[in-house]
């Protein structure tokens, strides 16, 4: 595969060869629920009881029978249960003082809400109207003891978490961290923080922004670099890399310039599986092997090293981590933009969404589509899916996907 005659691979074949080669982490962990969030489920999770365990009240009110109240309008209160409260019988004939969570007492069917009662002393007086047997939360009608509540290959949402909580579990057994070695190359980078930029110096954004969406996944992050436009280091490193590491990601260095060594590299310390995508912007992707360490290789670009990353290294590791894979969501929405001259490769453009007087979802792209302008990943919401040979005219219906769901 050397030198610039690869084919131009589409996404569904980049996807379809990353994912026959992506082999999921075996290792487990048990880790408490305060370390769980983004963590994948490496077996499904079973309430050992019922939620909730009791009927309970839905409401601040009263709770009485409903065929004693039939056809009065007063009843007198003898009891009063809060939450966690052990509640005794309620006597025939009267009405229970009851508060939200509260367990409903034997005898009680029905509870009417605070608001659309009166309280004179002990006697409760009932609206004109109300409805037998409402506003009670019966035992099990969120979970029942023995339900499957989580399932394996599923990450840990906050909600997840407060689910898995909900029946007990403090902790639970998750897929273990991916290590991912993130490698940045070019003379030209500078790390922040590491002094004033010299004459056709830049700070380098790759690292950084890599390291944060792998955070997002719940990866562990080892960064390497700058690393010179040098054959032999970048060899070098990426042996270095292989060692620890399930996977290697690099920016920069894969294209076919004459300081573009990582391809090269790549090729002498282990095997270069595809390159090339036809998509814009990110067309030189790569993916291999070095050793026993899945590499991905990025373009340079800001902008390029995010689109690819979405697109193909964040599914990769989800993949690796045992997610269960699930589609690009995209949602249809209309176009407040032209493309008058289709482009040969599919193109993601940077957009952000505004709402018509009539609720109708429109995606405005930013003005500068130029794949070093990292400023537009900030101002946009996602990116619109224009097909290869596509023109767009103001009020086509585009594909929209959004950042939300891409990069978690």
């Amino acid at each position: 595969m050397k030198g610039g005659s690869a084919p131009l691979l589409s996404v569904e074949e980049v996807w379809a060869r990353m994912r026959a080669d992506a082999t999921t982490v075996v290792e487990g962990e048990r880790v408490t629920l305060d370390e769980a969030l983004s963590r994948v489920l490496a077996e499904d999770l079973r309430a050992p009881i019922t939620v909730p365990g009791f009927d309970n009240s839905a409401m601040d009110g009263y709770a009485f029978r409903a065929d004693d109240a039939r056809g009065l309008r007063e009843l007198s209160i003898s009891l009063r249960v809060a939450a966690g409260d052990a509640p005794g019988k309620l006597s025939p004939g009267t009405a229970c003082r009851i508060f939200t969570g509260a367990p409903m007492p034997a005898g009680a069917d029905t509870v009417v809400i605070q608001e659309r009662c009166e309280r004179r002393g002990d006697t409760l007086v009932l609206p004109d109207q109300w409805t037998p047997h409402a506003n009670i939360r019966r035992a099990g009608e969120d979970i029942r003891a023995g339900d499957v509540i989580l399932r394996e290959g599923q990450r840990l949402t906050p909600q997840a978490v407060g689910l898995a909580a909900s029946c007990g579990f403090a902790e639970v057994l998750v897929r273990r961290r991916l290590r991912v070695a993130v490698l940045s190359t070019g003379d030209e980078l500078r790390a922040a923080g590491s002094g004033p930029l010299g004459q056709g110096q830049i700070y380098d954004s790759n690292r950084p922004m890599l390291r944060a969406l792998l955070a997002q996944l719940g990866c562990e992050t080892r960064t390497v670099g700058p690393l010179g436009d040098e054959l032999a280091t970048t060899r070098q490193a990426l042996r270095a890399a292989a060692e620890s590491a399930d996977v290697i990601v690099t920016t920069g260095g894969v294209s076919v310039g004459e300081e573009d060594h990582v391809k090269a590299a790549l090729e002498a310390e282990g095997t270069l599986a595809l390159w090339r995508v036809a998509i814009k912007p990110g067309k030189p992707l790569a993916f291999g092997r070095v050793g026993e360490a899945h590499f991905l290789g990025l373009p340079g670009n800001p902008v390029s090293a995010f689109v690819t990353f979405l697109l193909f290294v964040g599914p990769f590791l989800k993949a690796l981590m045992g997610e269960t894979p699930a589609p690009l969501r995209a949602f249809p929405v209309q176009a407040a933009f032209t493309r008058g001259t289709p482009d040969s490769r599919r193109e993601f453009l940077r957009a952000r969404l505004a709402t018509g007087a009539d609720g109708t979802l429109w995606a405005e792209t930013y003005p500068r589509q130029s794949s070093g302008v990292l400023s537009s990943t900030v101002w946009a919401d996602g990116l619109v899916d224009i097909a290869a040979g596509r023109a767009v005219a103001e009020g086509d219906s585009v594909p929209f996907l959004p950042f939300e769901g891409l990069a978690s």
